[in-house]
């Protein structure tokens, strides 16, 4: 038998009879054997004992022959439920070799290996059982094909050191030294030496098991010209070997000087001097030594085991870019080979890995078997299923292999529906490709299957993918190829029609519809499409863009009848677009002013300290007659009106303050009015302009570019903007006067509309008077009401609207009057936003409150019982 090196022990046959397991540890034949011989040395009472301790381990063997059967039970249910279970088939099949049934164990390592790549380990035990059940010639091609399947998943030097072995051991052929045996041998072992001969820690064991068997040939030869031959040969290895960056390159160096020394030369065979050894070989092994040292920090991070992971992949890929740069591909491809049998499920590794093969080896049969042995791995990623179609089709495969691969990617489960996308596009791209050059493939492919991928594409997606891009571009390639590959036109609009009857189609499905029509020149056909579609509501700007697009479409193919009743038809639909624009905006601005309306009527409600309601009224007004009298200095801006009254209750503050737990609210600003307009009868509504309108037609008869590439005449007419008088109208109109520091639009608290009422506080009294002059002035075609605001008039009016006594009031008819006539919860407001209310005195003099008392009564009622007429509301009423 020739071997070079001890074939490790297999698996002896199962006992049938005796029921002994595949691992046999310990049998209980040979516990009956070790009982017969006491019982015959020993003495009745040792007999018995010994039979005792047979029936213990007989019945430890029966609850482990039941446990395990409820274990075979659970598992097999488990992975008739899901046949994806990897860690199930492991331990399934564990148990199986532990029972030794075999024809379930071999029917178990079939079923997981059509569903997950298995371990070199798990190949070196299938193997090695089934080497351990031959009886005759006959098995081993089965046992072959078996290691032959194993070294095509992973890269494993032991498992082709075994492979080797199993030939020499069993191969007739081979144990009779037939030159076809032999040769047979030497094929496998430079097999093995292209896997995994340039693996760095582990290639030296199989150039070892391949110098061995050379040597085991050359004991066998008589012949001087054959031992010649080869020892020619085992010298190759020797240098091929020595030119190969491997860890133990010193130990190869001595045993090859050892070696040499057998044959007679002159060499030092105690030292790794290389004298005595050719020029060419001293050459490749220090350049081989070379690279051993910048690798050999990656091999020993690499190897570690007390890292995690991750750390260990990140060290492959460093190890990955530095072979790459030295331009080695073989280097490269045992590396990645290396790192995919470390990391198997790494999708970025695997993704790497055929990328670097299709840019830089681009060898049929590898790069298929790399694809193949990926998609096993990590079959959730579409990336590698699309390009394995790709590398199919470049090395010409045949149309039922690539329909085959196709298919197993669509039974697989994606990571994104983006994935399926892509992976029917890339099936119909092949498709499209090998019906247009037929004369380089055998056999004509008909365009119904492409029209038949694209069928199950859009069935299945349509639910997911629906309004999104890539349902787009699926949609528009069909079309075109609809038309340009099959000529079908019809065909062609039913895929357009298609899309845009679905629910929300967006704008660029009909812009696809209507570019293809103008392509081919049916420009009937494409008005027709902008009529069905311009009164769409799209995303955006889509509305107004579809609009702009049926008016260019006409002025560069319609007539100018056409081009009218574009107009027509799109005139409204802006308008109506614009109107609702607006509407939005006006929403908007709605929404943020209720809600700073209500924040700041939380904060004046604020209520007042419960140690300052607690006091003496006395207490309070003496407080508050410290509180020093304003100054009325037209000079000064609003914001000092507000520092002057945050001034003057600073004494009260500090006295608040005393008080323990004392509480001090945030005031709301105070407004004096010392240089302020009130501004009256303000635009509410729309403001209808015919002229604007005929404008605008005669600029879009005149210059249509315009209109379509901007809506700057439209946003220029007043006509389609439903106008309220805001802060920046009134800005403008007291432009001329200038000096305006603060405009404050009066909104109503419900609804947060304009009252058409403002005030406009200016800086200095000139300003004022200019502004006051402007009385009776258009803004926005409503002419305004400007006056003085003067609310200290009201302040010295009761809540009936007379004089109090000692306090010089107007005249019962001037505007003072009429403005102090407030109700009495205005009243109590302004006079709270000053500061705190006094007490009534009754010493100043005798008075009566004569009229209709119409305190607490609601304001709609009251008013309807005054006396007189209806008077106007105070500026401070106005104010709240």
């Amino acid at each position: 038998m020739l071997k070079g090196s001890s074939m490790e022990e297999t698996l002896e046959p199962p006992n049938v009879h005796s029921g002994e397991t595949l691992e046999f540890t310990t049998s209980t034949t040979d516990a009956a054997d070790t009982s017969t011989t006491t019982n015959n040395n020993n003495s009745a009472e040792n007999q018995s004992d010994t039979s005792s301790d047979s029936d213990s381990d007989s019945d430890s063997d029966s609850d482990d022959d039941v446990s395990q059967k409820l274990q075979l039970q659970t598992l097999e249910s488990e992975l008739a439920n899901n046949p994806n279970n990897y860690d199930a088939y492991v331990q399934y099949i564990k148990i199986l070799r532990k029972m030794g049934d075999i024809e379930k164990l071999r029917q178990a390592r079939e079923a997981m290996s059509e569903v997950f790549p298995l371990t070199p380990q798990m190949w070196q035990e299938w193997a090695k059982d089934e080497a351990s059940l031959i009886t005759g010639p006959e098995k081993i091609p089965a046992i072959e094909k078996l290691y032959e399947r194993g070294v095509f998943d992973y890269l494993s030097v032991p498992l082709w050191c075994d492979y080797a072995n199993f030939v020499q051991d069993h191969d007739p052929s081979v144990r009779e030294c037939s030159s076809d045996g032999i040769s047979k041998v030497k094929d496998l072992f430079e097999r093995a030496l292209t896997a995994t001969g340039l693996h760095v820690s582990e290639g030296s064991k199989i150039w070892e098991a391949y110098r061995d068997f050379e040597l085991a040939i050359l004991q066998t030869l008589e012949d001087t010209e054959e031992k010649e031959k080869q020892v020619q040969c085992i010298r190759s290895i020797f240098h091929r070997q020595l030119s190969i960056p491997l860890l133990d390159l010193s130990s190869t160096l001595l045993s090859y000087k050892a070696w040499e020394a057998e044959q007679g030369n002159a060499v030092d065979v105690n030292c790794n001097d290389l004298s005595g050894i050719s020029r060419h070989v001293v050459s490749a092994y220090k350049k081989a030594l070379e690279m051993l040292d910048a690798r050999t920090t990656f091999e020993e991070q690499i190897s570690r085991k007390d890292v995690p992971d991750s750390e260990r992949l990140q060290q492959f890929m460093a190890y990955l870019k530095l072979e790459e740069s030295s331009g080695d591909p073989a280097r490269v491809q045992v590396l990645y080979e290396r790192a995919v049998a470390e990391f198997p499920i790494s999708s970025d590794l695997w993704l790497d890995y055929t990328r670097y093969l299709d840019k830089t080896l681009k060898v049929a049969t590898v790069v298929r078997d790399v694809y193949t042995r990926a998609t096993r791995n990590c079959p959730w990623v579409g990336e590698l299923w699309a390009r394995y179609l790709v590398s199919l089709e470049r090395v010409h495969a045949c149309e039922s292999e690539i329909s085959t691969v196709f298919e197993k990617a669509l039974l697989c489960t994606l990571s994104s529906y983006e994935e399926y996308l892509d992976l029917f596009l890339t099936r119909v791209d092949g498709l499209r490709r090998r019906i247009s050059f037929t004369d380089q493939l055998e056999g004509i492919l008909d365009f119904s299957v492409i029209r038949e991928t694209f069928q199950r594409a859009a069935d299945y997606l349509s639910p997911h993918l629906k309004n999104t891009d890539g349902f787009l571009r699926l949609h528009s390639y069909w079309a075109r190829l609809e038309l340009n590959l099959a000529k079908d036109i019809a065909a062609a609009r039913g895929v357009w029609e298609t899309l845009v009857k679905i629910s929300t189609p967006t704008l660029e499905a009909w812009q696809g519809y209507i570019a293809m029509e103008i392509e081919l020149g049916h420009i009937s056909e494409a008005r027709s499409i902008y009529k069905r579609c311009y009164t769409r509501r799209f995303s955006g700007t889509g509305s107004e863009d579809i609009c702009h697009s049926w008016l260019r479409f006409e002025r560069e193919f319609g007539t100018l009848g056409d081009f009218d009743h574009a107009i027509q038809k799109v005139t409204p639909r802006l308008q109506e677009l614009q109107l609702f624009k607006l509407q939005q905006e006006s929403k908007g601005d709605v929404v943020s002013t209720e809600v700073k309306d209500k924040k700041g009527t939380r904060e004046k409600r604020k209520p007042v300290s419960d140690e300052i309601e607690k006091q003496h009224p006395a207490k309070r007004q003496k407080d508050t007659a410290t509180i020093p009298k304003k100054v009325d200095k037209p000079e000064q801006n609003t914001e000092a009106n507000k520092v002057e009254t945050k001034a003057a209750t600073g004494n009260l503050d500090s006295k608040r303050g005393k008080h323990k737990g004392a509480s001090n609210p945030p005031k709301a600003e105070v407004y004096t009015d010392q240089c302020t307009a009130f501004i009256s009868n303000l635009s509410l509504q729309a403001i209808a302009s015919l002229m604007c309108i005929d404008k605008w037609i005669y600029m879009c008869l005149t210059s249509i570019q315009t209109i379509i590439d901007s809506s700057s005449i439209i946003s220029e007419c007043d006509a389609w903007k439903f106008v309220q008088a805001n802060e920046e109208h009134l800005r403008n109109f007291f432009s001329d006067v200038g000096g305006v520091t603060a405009i404050r639009v009066l909104k109503d608290k419900l609804t947060g509309k304009s009252r058409g009422l403002a005030y406009v506080d200016f800086f200095d009294e000139e300003h004022l008077a200019a502004a006051v002059a402007k009385n009776k002035q258009s803004l926005l075609g409503k002419k305004l009401s400007i006056a003085r605001s003067d609310p200290k008039r009201g302040r010295n009016k009761d809540s009936s609207g007379r004089t109090m006594p000692g306090i010089k009031g107007g005249r019962p008819g001037d505007r003072s009057s009429r403005d102090a006539r407030s109700d009495s919860k205005d009243t109590r407001a302004a006079t709270d936003s000053r500061g705190p209310r006094t007490a009534p005195t009754h010493g100043d003099g005798d008075f009566q409150l004569k009229g209709k008392n119409t305190f607490a009564m609601p304001r709609a009622v009251s008013t309807t019982i005054t006396d007189g007429d209806e008077e106007p509301k105070s500026n401070e009423e106005f104010r709240k």
